[in-house]
């Protein structure tokens, strides 16, 4: 049984096949990860040549463009891609019988077990650019799978390649995606609006970097409740009502900065 073969081949510390579906930021980190860990990586597939080609050449593999291209040796396709395409591809891919995983936070495992019962989920949770480098022990990894063996086999997988696993499922992962978006998104939002502000006032965005950097670092080791700072916090109406003025030309900022006060205050 393949999911067998995958179990003894962690087991003993031999490199398992790996196919990787996409060719953008997440396929980018994981292929350097999974190749550093000793996997091997058998294809990389993109309908963009050049892409696909870029990556595969970095990590020692067989660039694609085309599914029907696909080699059917291999132990486990990844799919890191856009997740309304998620489930086209799995569709296409079902008929090797070849255990699948997609890296979305935010799709459930059902999109992948519509086609094929050998489905799983990879997903780490990060941030990446192909410019930054990432040290990946540090990356949670969540892993669901349709059965023990499916998600003990990713969760070795896993482990190969991160000190940080988790086996979280569908329900958990999309309210994980959640709070990432609030943790990572729209703060980096709000740094691009106060980038603009200050960039009004002929004020370089460096003025900020040592406060953004300090706020990130007092959440790693306490919880956010405990450090909030600011005028909502101190109840400071006057300085609030300042900075409402000096956005009165800026409706949606000005309707922003109520109702993070307000929520701030109320949670208080």
């Amino acid at each position: 049984m393949l999911i067998s073969g995958q179990h003894d081949r962690i087991n003993n510390n031999q490199s398992m096949r790996i196919t990787l579906i996409g060719s953008g930021n997440v396929a980018t980190h994981l292929g350097a990860a999974f190749k550093n860990a000793g996997h091997k990586i058998v294809q990389v597939y993109s309908q963009n040549e050049q892409h696909s080609a870029l990556l595969a050449y970095h990590i020692g593999a067989e660039a694609i463009t085309d599914l029907t291209q696909i080699n059917p040796k291999t132990d486990v396709f990844i799919i890191a891609v856009a997740d309304d395409a998620i489930a086209g591809i799995a569709e296409q891919l079902a008929k090797h019988n070849i255990l699948i995983a997609h890296t979305s936070g935010a799709t459930s495992l059902y999109n992948l077990t519509a086609f094929t019962d050998k489905a799983g989920v990879f997903y780490p949770l990060q941030t990446f650019s192909k410019t930054k480098e990432v040290d990946f022990r540090t990356v949670p990894l969540c892993i669901e799978g349709t059965n023990q063996d499916i998600t003990q086999t990713l969760k070795e997988l896993a482990q190969s390649i991160s000190n940080n696993v988790y086996t979280i499922d569908s329900n958990q992962r999309k309210t994980l995606h959640l709070a990432a978006v609030f943790a990572c998104n729209f703060p980096n939002y709000l740094y691009r609006v106060a980038q603009q502000l200050l960039a009004e006032q002929n004020m370089p965005f460096d003025l900020l970097r040592p406060l953004i950097l300090e706020t990130a670092e007092k959440v790693q080791e306490h919880f956010p409740a405990e450090v909030q700072t600011g005028p909502a916090i101190r109840r400071d109406q006057q300085t609030i009502l300042n900075h409402l003025q000096m956005l009165k030309n800026k409706p949606e900022l000005e309707q922003l900065y109520r109702l993070l006060s307000q929520g701030i205050i109320k949670k208080d």
